[in-house]
């Protein structure tokens, strides 16, 4: 018997699996293998037993963002280049699902047929996301994303080039200025990484609570509260709406309220806290660009009831600045500023900072946007 199946064959047994017993299991052939070898297999053992198995050496390399297995098909990475294939062996289908299950249990999860699909948060702070079939084909999908082991700030993003000096002076007029906004782009644009650095930059002394569905926001701010949503149980009771935690984060006293991706009937919520006196709210919404930012809102508000007239009116007193960014060349670049208001009797959001090449250039909106940031027109 080998020493996975002795691993295993133990675990079937009813004997809990831990670090210890784990290590026993290597050491057994320590004479023919050596201390080097059984170094390696303690470690592979352990990454199979309490860690993501053979793509836990891939979740620690500090250059990827998302790992994504597709089946027995392969897996790709994203090291901030665009998804590229990497060569892991990953095994057969059984493989695949009995580590996407672990994955799910270590999450607090529950994946199998009767709830095919996944969403949470393993220990490290990998979100994960996993499917069973029949919903996908042949073996079960993962999409895992690797947040970053350090939390940036603005200034980080202006060493990387994501932002340039100008877009900093405003974003930090932005947050000093108390003024409601979304950070809007695409998938992986670099929307939550963003949204930190502002966060990080409020006040100290201000109290930010914030609520995710999944936690993925990393704020360097000495007063975060955040709230986490919870899926059904196995009875399929027991859930926790994003909408209910927005709710109940007006209940915290907020000097800055953040609801990390609003994509719900939840919008209802924020904008009414939005127009009762929350200033500085913020979150982020997935938009193709900053002009897309008001239908994306109907559609939103379509989902929690709202009329589109009734969306128009609360969007254009509780939301004031869209910050756009987007993926260029594999490079994440803040793209445009750009401020809301109505326009002969639509609401639009006109440009105020617009990026043109490397460097962000004002744009029709910039005098309506120093007026809001207090900030001189000096372009």
């Amino acid at each position: 018997m080998s020493v996975g199946d002795a691993m295993w064959a133990q675990i079937r047994a009813g004997h809990e699996p831990t670090h210890d017993r784990v290590g026993d299991l290597a050491e057994v052939d320590s004479a023919v293998l050596g201390a080097t070898s059984v170094q390696r297999l303690r470690s592979r053992l352990s990454a199979d037993v309490f860690g993501a198995g053979p793509l836990e050496p891939l979740l620690t390399d500090p250059c990827v963002t998302d790992v994504l297995v597709n089946g027995t098909a392969g897996v790709w990475v994203d090291r901030g280049r665009g998804l590229e294939r990497v060569e892991t062996e990953i095994g057969d289908a059984a493989a695949v699902r009995r580590l996407a299950v672990r994955l799910a249990t270590l999450a607090g999860r529950r994946l199998d047929e009767t709830c095919p699909y996944v969403d949470g948060l393993l220990p490290g702070g990998v979100r994960l996301h996993a499917v069973l079939p029949p919903l996908v084909e042949g073996a079960a999908h993962l999409s895992l994303r690797v947040p970053r082991a350090e939390t940036l700030r603005l200034d980080d993003l202006v060493r990387a080039g994501s932002v340039d000096a100008m877009g900093r002076e405003v974003l930090e007029g932005l947050v000093a200025a108390r003024v409601a906004f979304v950070v809007t782009g695409g998938t992986g644009s670099g929307k939550t990484t963003l949204l930190a650095a502002l966060l990080s930059e409020i006040d100290p002394a201000e109290r930010i609570v914030i609520a995710e569905d999944v936690r993925e926001l990393r704020v360097d701010h000495p007063h975060v509260v955040r709230l986490e949503g919870r899926s059904p149980n196995v009875e399929g009771t027991g859930a926790v709406s994003l909408t209910t935690l927005v709710r109940q984060s007006l209940r915290m006293r907020p000097d800055r309220l953040v609801v990390g991706e609003v994509r719900g009937a939840e919008v209802r919520e924020l904008l009414s806290a939005l127009n009762t006196g929350h200033e500085g709210g913020c979150g982020t919404v997935h938009a193709n660009t900053s002009g897309d930012v008001v239908a994306r809102f109907e559609a939103l508000g379509a989902l929690a009831g709202m009329p589109q007239p009734a969306v128009h009116a609360q969007l254009a007193s509780a939301l004031q600045v869209v910050v756009h960014v987007r993926r260029d060349g594999g490079r994440r670049r803040l793209a445009q500023i750009g401020v809301l208001g109505w326009q002969h009797s639509a609401l639009v959001v006109t440009p105020a900072l617009t990026l043109d090449g490397d460097q962000l250039r004002p744009d029709a909106g910039w005098a309506r946007l120093c007026d809001l940031l207090d900030l001189p027109e000096v372009a």
